[in-house]
C-alpha cells in the first residue's frame, strides 16, 4: 500500500523542509567568503602583528582570504566605533588593545561604544608586561634608587610615554600612586620618539611595552630597572618585578583582545572563537611571540568578560585618582 501524507501533514512537512533548508546551509557554510579583521591602529605596531599572526592561520585553517584593514586614530576608537555597524555574522572581527577596550571609556568623554555590551567578547589574545627601562647613563641603577630620587625631588624626574592618557601614562601614574611619589610627565607623539629621547638622554626613565624596547635592552642602549608583570619575563629573567621590590598593586600588563560585533549566531561564536585560540597556540605563533616578550592568553568569552570588567574597575580608579586627561 503506497505512503500517503494527509493535507495537514504535508504542510508540517514541508515547513520542516523549509527550516531546515534556510538554516543548514548557513550553518555548514561559515565561512564561504573573505573574513575582515579591522585593526584600529596603524600597520606595525604589537596589535597589527598579533593581528596578522592570527589572520595568516585563519586562513591556513579555514580556506578562505582572512584581510586585515588599518583604520587608525583618536587611540583606536575610530576603528572601533566602526564595528558598531558591522554585520553580526563572524566575517568581520576586530583586535584591538587595552586602551580601546579598558581606558578610552574613561579618557574620551564622547566615546561612542560600551566595551563591555556592544561587541561580542571573543578572547584575550596576548598580554605583555611593561618594563621600566632609563637611560644608561641615568644615576638610578635600581628601583630603590629611583623611588629615593623621586622623594628627593618631586617633579623632577622626566617619565617620558607615547601620549597622554596612554598605557605607558597610566603605567607611571599607578606607580606615583603606588610609591607615595610624582615624576615629570612628558608626553611624545608616540612611543617610538619617545624611546628614541630616552636613548638620547633626553629624559630619565619611561614604562614601555617589553616587546617594543627588547632590542634596545639587549643592546644595552637602555637600562631594565623592574617589571610590571606578576612574574619575571622569560624575555628578561635577571629583571625582578616591581611586586618583588616591595611595591604591591603594580602588576600591569599591555593587553590585545579580539571582539566581534554584538549578537553573533551562537554556533559561528563557538566556532570563530575557538579557530581563533587554536591559531594563538600554533607552535610557530607562540614562539614568535614570546621572542618578544608576549605571552599567548587564548582565554575564554568568560573570562575575556570578567578580565575586562576588573580592569576597567581599575582604570578609572588610576585615572580619577591621577586626574589624567588625553590632552
Amino acid at each position: 500500500m503506497p505512503f500517503v501524507l494527509d493535507r495537514r501533514s504535508t504542510l508540517r512537512f514541508a515547513a520542516a523542509m523549509l527550516v531546515i533548508g534556510a538554516a543548514s546551509p548557513a550553518v555548514a557554510a561559515w565561512p564561504d567568503r573573505n573574513i575582515t579583521v579591522v585593526v584600529p591602529f596603524p600597520a606595525g605596531g604589537s596589535t597589527d602583528t598579533v593581528a596578522r599572526a592570527i589572520a595568516q592561520k585563519l586562513n591556513e585553517k579555514l580556506g578562505q582570504p582572512v584581510v586585515i584593514e588599518n583604520r587608525p586614530g583618536a587611540t583606536g576608537a575610530i576603528g572601533t566605533t566602526s564595528m558598531l555597524r558591522a554585520p553580526a555574522d563572524g566575517y568581520t572581527f576586530l583586535v584591538a588593545s587595552i586602551g580601546v577596550f579598558a581606558t578610552n571609556p574613561y579618557l574620551q568623554p564622547k566615546l561612542k561604544y560600551d566595551p563591555l555590551n556592544d561587541f561580542d567578547l571573543l578572547t584575550v589574545a596576548v598580554r605583555a608586561p611593561n618594563v621600566l627601562v632609563a637611560h644608561p647613563g641615568y644615576s638610578a641603577n635600581s628601583v630603590q634608587e629611583l623611588v629615593a630620587e623621586l622623594k628627593k625631588n618631586p617633579g623632577k624626574v622626566s617619565f617620558a610615554t607615547s601620549g597622554a592618557g596612554s598605557s605607558d601614562h597610566l603605567t607611571a601614574a599607578l606607580f606615583w600612586q603606588k610609591t607615595g611619589t610624582t615624576g615629570l610627565h612628558v608626553p611624545y607623539r608616540g612611543g617610538a620618539p619617545a624611546v628614541s629621547d630616552l636613548i638620547a638622554g633626553h629624559v630619565n626613565v619611561s614604562f614601555q611595552n617589553i616587546n617594543a624596547v627588547i632590542s634596545q635592552i639587549q643592546a644595552k642602549q637602555l637600562k631594565p630597572l623592574a617589571i610590571t608583570g606578576a612574574a619575571r619575563s622569560k624575555a628578561l629573567p635577571d629583571v625582578p618585578t616591581l611586586k618583588e621590590l616591595g611595591i604591591e598593586g603594580a602588576d600591569v600588563f599591555s593587553w590585545q583582545g579580539v571582539a566581534a560585533p554584538k549578537g553573533l549566531p551562537a554556533d559561528v561564536k563557538t566556532r570563530l572563537q575557538a579557530e581563533i585560540v587554536a591559531a594563538l597556540n600554533q607552535p610557530d605563533v607562540r614562539k614568535r611571540m614570546e621572542d618578544v616578550g608576549l605571552e599567548i592568553v587564548a582565554n575564554s568569552p568568560e573570562q575575556f568578560r570578567a578580565f575586562l570588567t576588573e580592569e576597567l574597575a581599575r582604570w578609572k580608579q588610576v585615572i580619577e585618582a591621577g586626574g589624567i586627561t588625553p590632552e
